[in-house]
């Protein structure tokens, strides 16, 4: 892909605060992309627009609840307001819950349910208003491998993500004709801060590593060519698809 292949794009990444969300607006605003990031810690949005302004970037830092109607509205509006345009959407934000469900409670449940679940059709209908409109657009969804497989101890999490592979389909048949793709991608075990807890347990990562094929998890700047991929023209006659990235895990 050309360098500045996104030259005149805008982007809204969800989610994007630390780890994968991060490393996905970096490589849009090194793609020439204007980026909004959104997550729920302004200290580290606030950090990347720093980072990116010093590069010679344009991005916009927009604190955002995703499961939270009228702050999505803000989100997109003050998007809107300062780009001009929404090109891309990348819907990255989520939680994750490890407990077996017989202990799990029913407000834990609906916490990763609204997050990773409600969230994305939020940004997703606030954002594709204007996709639909203008005629032209890109959706990536992140989901995960857990979505496509069976995971004792992480119902909640896995059925998310089965729902967004679910939704990925849905809205990319009702905008085909619109000229908006929606894709997603559903990473495996990639080195993060939300499995920095695990990873610290060398018992608990030799368990994962055993059950990926590669015997390593990913890094995320694997992640971020597949983005590039489906927020650029090479796309464009792809939708509904999602993209498992896990190093054979689900493969299996």
């Amino acid at each position: 892909m050309n360098g500045r292949a996104l030259e005149g794009k805008v982007a809204v990444v969800t989610g994007a605060g630390r780890g994968l969300g991060r490393t996905i607006a970096g490589a849009l605003s090194e793609a020439g992309a204007a980026v909004t990031v959104a997550s729920r810690t302004p200290e580290q949005l606030a950090s990347f627009v720093a980072e990116t302004d010093a590069l010679g970037g344009r991005a916009l830092a927009v604190p955002t609840d995703v499961t939270d109607e009228q702050a999505v509205r803000e989100l997109v509006d003050r998007t809107l307001e300062a780009f001009g345009r929404i090109d891309i959407l990348v819907n990255n934000s989520g939680v994750l819950s490890s407990v077996p469900l017989l202990e799990q409670q029913a407000g834990d449940w609906d916490r990763v349910i609204d997050t990773n679940l409600r969230g994305i059709y939020l940004t997703t209908r606030a954002v594709g208003r204007h996709l639909v409109e203008q005629g032209s657009g890109k959706v990536i969804n992140i989901a995960s491998n857990f979505g496509l497989m069976g995971v004792p101890h992480h119902a909640a999490y896995a059925v998310s993500k089965a729902g967004i592979i679910a939704f990925t389909k849905c809205m990319a048949v009702e905008w085909a004709r619109n000229n908006v793709q929606v894709n997603a991608l559903a990473p495996g075990y990639f080195a993060t801060e939300l499995n920095s807890a695990l990873r610290a347990d060398s018992a608990a990562t030799a368990k994962v590593l055993r059950a990926i094929p590669a015997r390593r998890m990913g890094e995320a700047a694997e992640l971020a060519p597949w983005v590039l991929l489906l927020a650029g023209a090479a796309s464009d006659f792809m939708t509904g698809e999602t993209i498992v990235i896990d190093g054979g895990q689900s493969a299996r």
